[in-house]
């Protein structure tokens, strides 16, 4: 008798928790500001990684090592990393549906499948980062006073793909299932440990660039253990178990019908953001350096609108799978009035205080001045890339991609180009570049709201 009880209160228990992890039932507005919170602190942490490596680097070891873990070999690294991430993003997709529909059976299928393509694509990009980097270098036009410490910085970082995608898997996975808490401490952990090596590998040890990479590679490591423990150990249906650790063709098909769309599209838009870094690479060190500094600041908008854009994906996703239709809509106007505010407020904020910021990274007055222009330039046309994320991330999560993945490659990626390649070199400037951002945020923003209010986006499926 006593122990039917106990189990009886160990079901209701659980039965409670995962009532209260739902985003299908309940205030609209409460379950994504739940939701949004641990994602916006992890985001903000996994930027924090990036960010200390350049507070470190830069003050540490000097302007061009500085250049050479931002600039070129960021843009390169997400040109690879980020194809295969939008590739496995149908994965994430997938998961909240059968999630929300309630199929066991297809999210364990889900689960295995992502995880083991997330250990083959780990493997074949590492493999071409390492062979690919000289000549990518040179192609980019990186600086020859900052050439050989991208290349080791680069060389070492792909070592490894496989800890980082398996985290960023892991954590998908448990934020598809409405659990954004885990990741986020499994991201403080990651960063704290961070913090430490870079300490010990470039301050106490002067490994330079070498000590960043090796210190990022090791805390990616140590969370991908940590994220595949978890849900090893966990009772639900998510459950990793690596006898089941295979390949399953339908599921595959899914998240390649999906991911396909998203991955063209991410490798698009950093081929175009490649482009722009080529032409800030020719106005030299100093213009290479700033923008890497000015690319944290930026981060720290991104993460913010990030945040609410997987938010509303995972929202959006759940809610399709249980054929909530009017919740998607609602969650999308909630989500871009909150963002609408946030943005406008740190636009004030930052053009304001923002040079303040640059002084983290560099002391040079040069680079001072170009980061203070490209901040000013920049900060005030934010806004218009808000509704590119809460946008394609509600239609997204419904398992839409193609028709926005076409709006986006040439509303943000050819457009961009174009500009690039016809409007820059009739005025070749720092700011002529620049305006190819929201010149393609504001024409892909109007055609992304004109297919949304069209309604041919939310095709109505069984899960």
């Amino acid at each position: 008798m006593k122990s039917t009880l106990v189990f009886k209160d160990t079901s209701q228990n659980r039965a409670r928790a995962l009532k209260e992890k739902s985003i299908t039932e309940g205030p609209i507005l409460k379950a994504l500001l739940a939701f949004f919170f641990p994602i916006l602190f992890g985001t903000f942490f996994q930027q924090l990684y990036n960010t200390i490596d350049a507070v470190i680097v830069g003050r540490f070891v000097g302007k061009q090592a500085l250049a050479a873990v931002g600039g070129g070999t960021a843009v390169y690294v997400n040109l690879l990393v980020g194809f295969f991430v939008g590739l496995t993003s149908g994965a994430g997709v997938l998961i909240s549906q059968f999630y929300g529909a309630k199929n066991k059976m297809e999210i364990s299928r889900s689960v295995h499948t992502a995880i083991a393509l997330c250990i083959a694509g780990g493997i074949i990009i590492s493999a071409f980062g390492v062979l690919c980097t000289p000549s990518i270098l040179t192609i980019i036009k990186t600086p020859e006073d900052t050439f050989e410490d991208s290349l080791i910085y680069l060389k070492t970082y792909f070592f490894g793909m496989v800890p980082m995608f398996l985290y960023n898997m892991g954590s998908s996975i448990l934020r598809s299932t409405g659990d954004s808490v885990t990741p986020l401490i499994i991201l403080v952990i990651g960063c704290i440990s961070n913090i430490v090596l870079d300490i010990i590998f470039v301050v106490a040890l002067e490994l330079g660039v070498l000590g960043v990479a090796l210190a990022t590679d090791l805390c990616q490591l140590e969370s991908a253990v940590i994220i595949l423990a978890i849900l090893a150990k966990t009772k639900e249906s998510y459950r990793f178990s690596i006898k089941k650790l295979r390949i399953t063709p339908h599921i595959l098909r899914e998240i390649l019908r999906i991911g396909l769309p998203a991955a063209i599209q991410s490798c698009m838009y950093t081929i175009s953001n490649l482009i722009i870094q080529t032409n800030i690479n020719s106005f030299g060190t100093n213009d290479v350096a700033a923008w890497a500094a000015y690319g944290k600041i930026d981060a720290i908008f991104w993460m913010m609108i990030s945040a609410f854009g997987i938010s509303v994906t995972t929202f959006s996703g759940q809610n399709y799978g249980a054929k909530k239709y009017g919740r998607i809509k609602k969650a999308l106007m909630s989500t871009l009035l909150m963002s609408g505010i946030l943005t406008i407020v740190s636009c004030i904020i930052f053009y304001i205080f923002g040079g303040y910021v640059f002084l983290l990274f560099t002391d040079d007055k040069e680079v001072l001045k170009e980061g203070i222009v490209m901040l000013h330039f920049l900060v005030p046309f934010w806004i218009t890339y808000i509704s590119i994320e809460i946008l394609s991330g509600t239609i997204r999560g419904t398992g839409s991609t193609f028709i926005p993945t076409i709006i986006m490659i040439f509303g943000i990626c050819l457009l961009r180009i174009l500009w690039l390649f016809v409007a820059v070199p009739k005025n070749n400037t720092i700011e002529m570049v620049l305006t190819s951002y929201p010149i393609t945020w504001t024409t892909t923003s109007i055609a992304l709201w004109i297919y949304y209010l069209s309604g041919l986006w939310l095709k109505k499926r069984d899960i």
